[in-house]
């Protein structure tokens, strides 16, 4: 970037800020109080109270991950992960069908090299059997861990493992974790761990690690939600109270590992884009460096108005993305640099650009406008946080971070505080002293004498379930404005946020046959400048008010949305409306998007999944049809190349009309706040005729035909399922639904309880219904272990004949169904995007308005018969289309034994191949 531009940018953001943009100083450092107490035991527990919906989150930390471990016995923490839900001795059952049976969602657990954590959300009546649960595979697993449990879950990891393996640029992540940290470092193997350790690990060797490590007296328990902390503290004494506490453990201390000189190292990989990793060891997380290395982060490589962006894919065109961030663990961290390359593009040059970037930022430090950027983003990413009690992210999820790794549940504020206080002098020390070209200590602490179990605790019986607890959804509001524009409201006060979607009526389906893509393409488009305001400008704008606008199309609609602060709402709309109506369509913005959409075309093409994705529909729809293009909505790379702008201009013009739209608004506002604002913003916005989307009817295929597409090489096989099902809208949606999760829509569902529970060929299989208003898509997805390709096409084969008369659906599957689709509702309207969700749902496939109202008696009130007769009338096994990814030299011949029936190659594209 020339001097002169550089200037004239960094001008322009200063003059938008002295004019009245938002203040880092302004955004209030979010409160998230709490109430913490001690177990006799050492169990550390926080509640924090949030009772604007029915729900509970749950979220346990052990303060254990992969640094625990020892080289030659890696990947025990990620292992044990999935062993605790296997089920242990008083709950002895699959633990996430379980539990989503009482309704829990945002359910996981995770593994990292710090810490491995379990978490759901679940209704408040569902607490204490939820406790239960949670506290029994804490204090009562081993009893019921057996050899085939233990095989059964390093089957599953090590397809996980061979899963990551299997993406583009997957091979990354081992070279990197051994190349930067020095051997013995508890940093320097992966998570995951290797497969030569996951073979060899032996009972006694998982028996000892739970001993060790899983004891209460090295964990924290958050309970947030609709609950006291009266209330919790009596649940809590109750169910942990009993667990005896575990052995002294020894604690690492910081570890930075910094490193001298330059190294390098190449490795070859089967995808469209080079892209160069540069890696730094830095201070890790609750260090005084680790907010002044996140805004050097962001001012470097953070977004659209980041220098690396501003000069490596805007202004040099060198890379598709060019990013830079500080990952803080607790030890050490890694402050990194990730360039993709355009293809074509001059790698060396693109690298050498990058660091030019990076020693200019470190010579002069950030300018005031830049980190007054950095540090509204970051403010007003943890300002969403409390929106969600739960899951990634969530209120529960920074308390325990915090107590984890400080003993301090506020420490995320001391955190924002220095973001408020940090200098461009600060910044720019922190970063030559750590970017610009060790010692281990061990400390023994007195094990606590006073730490004992509590009583004991009858686990023979379960707590009885507690029943689907009501909805009190804010009402949709309407009003219009004086063009036509129709405007939804659903008022939410829990965060000061406002959440803005403008649903046209268009989407992948409005895309004309010879131009696929184009609709992709000119919601990309919308912020890449109007005839006021730049494409950069756009971002520094959006970013100084702590607003994050989007642009996007599914099948039927396309989508322009904003979430901004309640408190800079009416400059942001004014920004938001220039950019959705006055879009400029620069000839030099849409020749840079045309190459990033066919670099994205490429990167399909590399990926299995996506690769099915793109020729599917055509497969399906026939040439010609409305959906019948790729799914991914990204077009073809001959059509891509052919758009122009006044394509683009034309597209608009077409379909954004105030009288194909409406206005979704979620969030802290009323109608009498935000209509004159709306008014202002869109009233001179012209209604116009639209035209039709002819959305055919399509009949299905007399007889199945399978699919094979070559991917050389690869280290799994993806087996796809295909045929046409009802609307969205259609009269048995719900019902369908219902039907789909015993099939394949959850993990306790049919085909994923045989193919990864039982088989353990998969990480994990899935059957979809993607939402349409003409007919969709019903399609499993299964990637699958190579060699077992054969024998897991034929146990679909079983499945589908199954679920569509064979093997009926019994009644205690229709229950578990009924329950976990009726008791996860309410954890589902949590923040306003969520809520936006459904709304919007609602409004773009004309569900009936009381939809989610109705849906919890709609789902109980379903048969066995009914379940079973409407699966028999919509799954169609001998109509299937059947699509397999893979490495053909291995698994063609096993697929063509099956006899499923005519067998055609095809390549990318979807033509055929001899």
């Amino acid at each position: 970037m020339t001097m002169s531009l550089r200037r004239t940018i960094l001008a322009a953001s200063i003059a938008l800020l002295s004019a009245g943009a938002l203040h880092a100083a302004d955004i209030a450092i979010p409160d998230i109080p709490y109430t913490k107490f001690v177990l006799k035991n050492g169990l550390t527990v926080l509640v924090h109270e949030d009772h604007k919906t029915p729900v509970v989150a749950i979220n346990t930390w052990y303060h254990v991950g992969s640094k625990n471990e020892k080289a030659g016995k890696t990947g025990f923490a990620h292992l044990f992960e999935h062993l605790m839900f296997s089920g242990s001795e008083n709950f002895d059952k699959v633990y996430l069908p379980a539990m989503e049976r009482i309704g829990a969602n945002n359910l996981n657990g995770t593994t990292n090299q710090d810490r491995t954590n379990y978490f759901e959300n679940v209704p408040t009546s569902m607490l204490d059997y939820a406790l239960f649960a949670e506290s029994d595979r804490m204090g009562h697993l081993l009893g019921v861990l057996d050899q085939k449990k233990l095989d059964l879950q390093r089957g599953v990891v090590q397809n996980e493992k061979r899963q990551g393996e299997n993406q583009p640029y997957g091979v990354a992540y081992q070279l990197l974790t051994e190349n930067t940290w020095p051997a013995g470092h508890p940093y320097s193997w992966t998570v995951i761990g290797s497969m030569k350790d996951l073979d060899a690990a032996s009972m006694s060797d998982v028996q000892e690690w739970f001993k060790t490590n899983y004891g209460p007296n090295n964990t924290t328990l958050v309970i947030a939600g609709d609950i006291t902390p009266e209330q919790a503290r009596e649940k809590v004494e109750k169910y942990y109270g009993e667990i005896p506490p575990g052995p002294p453990l020894a604690k690492h201390e910081a570890w930075i590992a910094k490193r001298t000189g330059t190294h390098r190292g190449t490795v070859q990989d089967r995808v469209p884009q080079a892209r160069v990793y540069r890696v730094w060891n830095v201070p890790g997380s609750s260090t005084a460096t680790e907010p002044l290395l996140d805004l050097g982060a962001y001012v470097l490589g953070g977004g659209k108005t980041s220098r690396l962006y501003k000069r490596l894919v805007y202004k040099d065109q060198l890379a598709t993305t060019a990013t830079a961030s500080n990952d803080s663990s607790e030890i050490a961290g890694q402050f990194d640099l990730t360039l993709t390359a355009r293809p074509g593009a001059d790698v060396a040059k693109m690298e050498r650009g990058a660091d030019e970037e990076l020693r200019a930022l470190m010579k002069s430090g950030p300018s005031a406008a830049e980190l007054e950027i950095a540090k509204t983003a970051i403010l007003a990413r943890f300002t969403r946080i409390v929106e969600r009690v739960g899951g990634f992210g969530g209120k529960s999820d920074l308390l325990a971070s915090c107590t984890t790794y400080t003993g301090n549940p506020d420490c995320y504020k001391d955190y924002l505080k220095a973001i408020k206080a940090a200098t461009p002098a600060q910044i720019k020390q922190a970063m030559n002293e750590w970017l610009a070209d060790g010692d281990y200590v061990l400390e023994v602490q007195p094990f606590p004498a006073n730490l004992a179990a509590n009583g004991k605790l009858d686990r023979s019986k379960e707590p009885a379930l507690g029943k689907p607890e009501s909805l009190n959804l804010p009402p949709m509001q309407k009003a219009t404005l004086s063009n036509g524009l129709k405007v939804v409201l659903a008022e939410r006060h829990a965060a000061p946020i406002v959440n803005l979607s403008m649903m046209v009526d268009a989407g992948y389906a409005s895309d004309s046959q010879d131009l696929p893509g184009l609709a992709g393409l000119s919601l990309r488009m919308l912020e890449e400048g109007t005839p006021t305001r730049g494409a950069l400008k756009i971002s520094e704008e959006f970013e100084s008010l702590g607003a994050n606008f989007s642009s996007y199309s599914n099948l039927d609609g396309a989508f322009v949305q904003l979430n901004a602060l309640k408190a800079t709402l009416p400059k942001a709309l004014d920004v938001y409306a220039d950019v959705l109506l006055h879009p400029a369509y620069a000839q030099n913005e849409l020749d840079r998007l045309k190459k990033d959409q066919l670099a994205a075309i490429q990167r399909e093409k590399s990926n299995p999944q996506s690769m099915a994705l793109r020729v599917m529909p055509a497969l399906i729809y026939g040439k010609g049809h409305a959906y019948a293009l790729p799914l991914t909505g990204s077009g073809t790379e001959a059509a891509v190349a052919r758009i122009g702008r006044g394509d683009l201009v034309k597209y608009h013009q077409t379909w954004f009309k105030p009288n194909n739209a409406t206005l979704l608004v979620v969030g802290d506002t009323t109608l009498a706040e935000i209509t004159p604002l709306l008014e202002k913003a869109f009233g001179g916005w012209k209604a116009g005729d639209v035209p039709k989307k002819n959305v055919a009817q399509v009949a299905p295929p007399d007889k199945p035909v399978v699919y094979l597409m070559d991917k050389p090489g690869a280290l799994q096989s993806v087996i796809y399922g295909v045929q046409l099902a009802p609307p969205r809208n259609a009269p048995d949606a719900v019902q369908l639904q219902v039907v789909n999760n015993i099939f394949g829509g959850v993990f306790s569902s049919r085909i994923n309880m045989n193919l990864r529970e039982d088989k353990h060929w998969s990480y994990g299989v899935r059957s979809s219904l993607p939402a349409a208003v003409g007919q969709r898509l019903y399609i499993s997805s299964s990637p699958v272990q190579t060699d077992k390709t054969r024998e897991a096409l034929q146990e679909l084969v079983k499945e589908y004949g199954g679920i569509a008369g064979a093997r009926p659906i019994t009644a205690d599957e229709l229950v578990n169904a009924q329950t976990n689709e009726t008791l996860n509702l309410p954890g589902s309207f949590e923040t306003a995007g969520q809520l936006a969700g459904a709304y919007s749902a609602i409004v773009q496939y004309k569900l009936p308005e009381n939809y989610y109202n109705t849906f919890t008696q709609t789902v109980l009130s379903m048969t066995p018969e009914q379940a079973n007769a409407l699966a028999a009338r919509t799954i169609v096994p001998g109509k299937l289309t059947w699509m397999v990814v893979g490495d053909l030299s291995k698994v063609e011949a096993g697929v063509r034994e099956l006899n499923l029936g005519e067998v055609r190659k095809i390549d990318a594209d979807g033509n055929p191949v001899p």
